[in-house]
């Protein structure tokens, strides 16, 4: 996803595309929560213990509301 995300980023630049620019935000996002859960799922075999499977699901959902935080702001800085 970082290959995909960095190219896209590139060709949204050349181009002048906020939409394409926007959807290498998206892979990006989506790169970082891969990344978390791998961690999480290796953090749980390696540790057996119950409560990683929760710290995991709460960084995921500080990840989503600061993007979600960051995409509403960008949408007012654009009016």
């Amino acid at each position: 996803m970082w290959l995909l995300s960095q190219r896209k980023l590139r060709v949204a630049e050349a181009l002048g595309s906020r939409a394409l620019r926007t959807d290498a935000v998206e892979s990006i996002t989506c790169g970082w929560l891969s990344f978390v859960v791998l961690i999480g799922l290796v953090a749980q075999m390696a540790l057996d213990t119950w409560w990683v499977d929760a710290a995991t699901s709460l960084v995921i959902v500080w990840l989503l509301f600061k993007e979600g935080r960051e995409a509403w702001h960008g949408e007012d800085a654009d009016d």
